[in-house]
């Protein structure tokens, strides 16, 4: 959604790390061109304002002025203050004692609060709580069957008016006698989701009320849709004065709207985004940091958010064990390969991963990432014995056709990919000779560990961490490329250096002894 956005500001701030010194009408200049690309973005002007003046006065001070590196002291205060528009710290959900803790989420029509409230029973089933959905908008036609075919995906159970009930039920007394059922059902936590309006009246803000009093919610969640506009703000504004939410869910922020208003919601009503709807999936769905979106928009990545998706969806002993093969010598196969593929697909949506990489997502905007383009590299895994998967060099000629056959690839692709894939594990075995120089694989895998620690606690040193991952800072993207081809999985097809052949040379041999 901010990529254009991110775009105009990495570029104005690229402009000034490599000054020496600046001045006033500098730090002016660049200001003019921020303050242009936030109302562009459709940030509030208002707080734009603000924003600008905040940075102007650290600036031009003597933080700026005693810097050994004015340009790069610059680049960290609007870093600092883009945070602080967004919420300044992270603003977890605060549950407390109660149970059945209650959250009501509330909203405009079609701003996506049953799919809000789905995605948030899922969040919290992973996190070990036991959520109960409650259909509390009987204003939307099919939003009950939404919530219960959500319901049932995220396997949580929903409460919702009896099917050929009363056509006229109260909202508020379903929402009240939810309760009651979260103690039958053992629920710890109770989800309300809301009925909503195409624009704010005081029916809608009334029944709010009325809920939010039967149910005395623990936190009321204003779901956004981020691609609402500058209406956001005032909206925000008439629900704050209504309901007095907790905090605020964005949706919909994969869209490829301008966004900006959204983000200025956490400034104008002085309340947290708690979380960030990131895509259609259920589990696309994060707790919101500041201090991260403002590094994705300022083009410097996401690391932490990355680290914490790997930890979800790799244990310890697999991540010791990847640790171990991939330094190892010659030990990882394509088996292995296959399966590694599949986890970091579990992670989420590729081109989401890349946005997280520092340099990488800045290097890739025009790459078109899609799960569908690893689907060729796992027909052609997937078509070989596990044998092959695990001694690739006994695949001939034969074998090959076989491959191809089963697969729907071209012997070419074949080909290409196992010369991918063989150029990544010298790689890897290269850096596990270096590893083992320093003290051993198992020493460097060890440290990894513990940077990831350091790094959930906030205290991660993100030089050191790129240069363990070898990558290249926020200037570029370094490391091999998948087997899959051109940039991350693009599939057989995509060029790496040509591998050894043995059977070349005596071709070669042959040819020239003919001509002589």
């Amino acid at each position: 959604m901010f990529d254009a956005l991110s775009d105009r500001l990495e570029a104005v701030l690229d402009r000034l790390k490599g000054r020496g010194t600046l001045s006033e009408s500098d730090v002016d200049e660049v200001l003019r061109e921020i303050r242009l690309a936030l109302l562009e973005a459709d940030v509030n002007f208002k707080v734009v304002k603000t924003f600008v003046a905040r940075v102007r006065e650290r600036a031009i001070g003597a933080e700026v002025s005693e810097a050994l590196n004015p340009g790069q002291q610059v680049v960290k205060i609007v870093n600092e203050e883009l945070t602080g528009v967004l919420g300044d710290q992270s603003a977890p959900l605060e549950l407390g004692s109660a149970s059945p803790a209650v959250i009501m989420l509330a909203g405009l029509q079609g701003s996506g609060k049953t799919t809000a409230a789905g995605k948030l029973a899922a969040h919290l089933k992973k996190k070990g709580r036991t959520p109960l959905l409650v259909a509390a908008d009987l204003q939307r036609p099919a939003a009950v069957d939404q919530l219960k075919v959500l319901g049932a995906r995220v396997d949580v159970p929903v409460h919702a008016p009896e099917p050929g009930g009363d056509p006229d039920a109260d909202p508020v007394a379903v929402a009240a006698g939810a309760l009651k059922e979260a103690t039958r059902v053992g629920a710890g936590v109770v989800i309300v989701d809301t009925a909503g309006r195409t624009n704010v009246d005081d029916a809608m803000m009334e029944q709010a009320t009325a809920i939010k009093r039967a149910v005395d919610p623990v936190e009321t969640l204003f779901v956004i849709d981020a691609m609402i506009g500058q209406e956001a703000v005032t909206v925000a504004k008439a629900f704050q004065e209504a309901v007095d939410f907790t905090g605020v869910i964005l949706s919909k922020l994969d869209g490829d709207a301008r966004g900006g208003a959204a983000l200025s919601v956490a400034e104008v009503t002085g309340r947290p985004i708690k979380f960030a709807s990131t895509g259609e999936r259920l589990d696309e769905f994060e707790a919101f940091h500041p201090d991260r979106m403002a590094s994705r928009i300022l083009g410097m990545g996401d690391v932490l958010t990355l680290i914490e998706k790997a930890e979800e969806t790799y244990t310890a002993e697999q991540t010791e064990e990847l640790s171990d093969k991939l330094l190892g010598e010659g030990t990882f196969t394509l088996e292995d390969f296959l399966e590694q593929m599949q986890q970091i697909k579990r992670m989420g949506p590729l081109q989401n991963l890349m946005g997280m990489m520092p340099g990488l997502g800045k290097e890739l905007k025009d790459v078109e990432v899609d799960e569908s383009d690893l689907k060729p590299v796992e027909a052609i895994i997937q078509s070989m014995t596990p044998e092959e998967r695990r001694r690739p060099e006994i695949l001939n000629g034969k074998r090959k056709k076989r491959i191809a056959r089963g697969s729907g690839r071209s012997a070419q692709e074949i080909n290409e990919l196992l010369r991918n894939f063989e150029q990544m594990r010298q790689m890897m075995e290269q850096m596990g000779g270096a590893a083992a120089g320093r003290g051993g694989k198992l020493a460097q895998a060890k440290q990894m560990r513990q940077m990831q620690k350091a790094g959930a606690g906030g205290g991660m040193d993100m030089d050191a961490l790129m240069s363990q991952l070898g990558g290249s800072g926020a200037g570029g993207a370094g490391g091999p490329a998948l087997p899959g081809g051109a940039g991350a999985g693009a599939g057989p097809g995509g060029g790496a250096a040509p591998q050894r052949n043995k059977r070349v040379p005596p071709r070669k041999k042959k040819k020239k002894k003919g001509k002589r």
